[in-house]
């Protein structure tokens, strides 16, 4: 079976079960080792999936966190589980701990249903206080099976994962500032969208005025989007589609062209780099020229597929498990950067020389053997 329907199966498991674990122990026996047993992991085997895993933290001995996965022997993933009904918001101090004391790249707090991912981008051997990665599994995106997936004990990568975790941490953090701002506009959100409108002083008591308009604002633009396009999806269903796909990018399409701009970084200038969504393919675009493709990758059906153009534009199609292969391409995506370069191709001038001057020859001439100035030449 996939990971992905063993992980939907486990999930209406979890919807039988949740009302019925109520204490740490249940959630741990019932939810969160049949968990990490469909991420393959041998969870009864304590050389690989350790209960009760030491990590005294200075002068405290007996410091346990819940479970260490161990690679080769050393610790790689610390859990830290509470009990289904408890939130989670208020125990990562505990397993802030334990990260420090071991050697561990990657912490996990659950309570079976919950799963917030940690690492160490902020200061090495010490856990962020945010997580990368923040899961409901009775809630679950696309995007976060794709990044659990990343998990299994088949694929695990450090690398990989820490590639993706700066973008996914960044990203939620983002998202959650900007609903707060929408909600209830800061004192500086609100500085920063009056100085190109209000010449005035921007003082407290301007603030607080123009404070709930900003808010309005806010909800009237987010209100008439969502009209449109739902007016849009409702058009769609009774006439057919002629035009250009809404540009909407997914994690995963993120994720890929911040590959692509890594592998390219030394052949072009990236800034230069455009996404472009049509019905089966997102394409990646020197200077928004879609004759210049670099690349296209079709997520859209069961196989991911990296699309890249030989030198006749005849496209050569790889298939993808994992938007990560693309770095396997990375000479190819060079070498197609290359091809757009325009090298200028410098032009050789027939020059006369004379006494009087220099003159820019014109192509074809006569010659003309008038001695003097030549006025029927540009002199240069």
């Amino acid at each position: 079976m996939e990971f992905k329907d063993a992980l939907k199966n486990y999930i209406n498991r979890i919807e039988t079960l949740k009302d019925t674990v109520a204490t740490e122990e249940s959630a741990k026996m019932a939810l969160i080792v049949p968990f990490f047993q469909i991420l393959g992991y041998d969870v009864f085997n304590p050389l690989e999936f350790c209960p009760e895993y030491i990590a005294d933290v200075g002068i405290k001995k007996g410091e346990k966190v819940d479970y260490a996965i161990l690679i080769d022997g050393k610790p790689m993933i610390l859990i830290e589980a509470k009990a289904a009904n408890k939130a989670l918001d208020k125990h990562s101090s505990q397993l802030f701990r334990y990260f420090v004391a071991t050697s561990a790249k990657f912490a996990i707090l659950t309570n079976g249903i919950a799963y917030k991912f940690y690492t160490d981008l902020d200061d090495t051997n010490k856990m962020d206080k945010e997580p990368f990665l923040d899961i409901n599994l009775l809630n679950i995106k696309e995007y976060q099976i794709q990044q659990l997936s990343k998990f299994q004990r088949s694929s695990l990568n450090v690398s990989e994962i820490m590639d993706s975790a700066s973008l996914l941490k960044y990203n939620s953090l983002f998202k959650a500032t900007i609903e707060k701002e929408f909600q209830n506009p800061t004192d500086e959100m609100v500085k920063l969208f009056l100085q190109p409108i209000y010449k005035g002083a921007k003082t407290q008591s301007v603030i607080e005025k123009f404070r709930p308009i900003l808010k309005k604002a806010f909800n009237d633009y987010l209100t008439e989007n969502l009209n449109e396009k739902l007016q849009i999806a409702l058009n769609t269903t009774s006439t057919p589609n002629t035009t250009e796909p809404e540009s909407v990018s997914t994690n995963e399409e993120w994720e890929a062209f911040s590959i692509i701009k890594d592998a390219l970084k030394d052949t072009l200038d990236i800034n230069k780099l455009f996404i472009k969504h049509t019905e089966s393919y997102t394409a990646f675009l020197y200077e928004n020229n879609s004759r210049k493709w670099i690349c296209r990758l079709i997520l859209n059906t069961s196989q991911k597929t990296l699309v890249l153009p030989d030198k006749n534009k005849k496209e050569l199609k790889y298939p993808l498990t994992d938007i990560q292969d693309i770095r396997q391409h990375t000479e190819m995506l060079s070498a197609v950067g290359k091809r757009y370069l325009y090298i200028p191709t410098p032009t050789i001038k027939e020059v006369l020389c004379t006494k009087w001057g220099n003159y820019e020859m014109p192509s074809p001439y006569s010659v003309n053997l008038l001695r003097g100035p030549r006025n029927d030449l540009k002199e240069i």
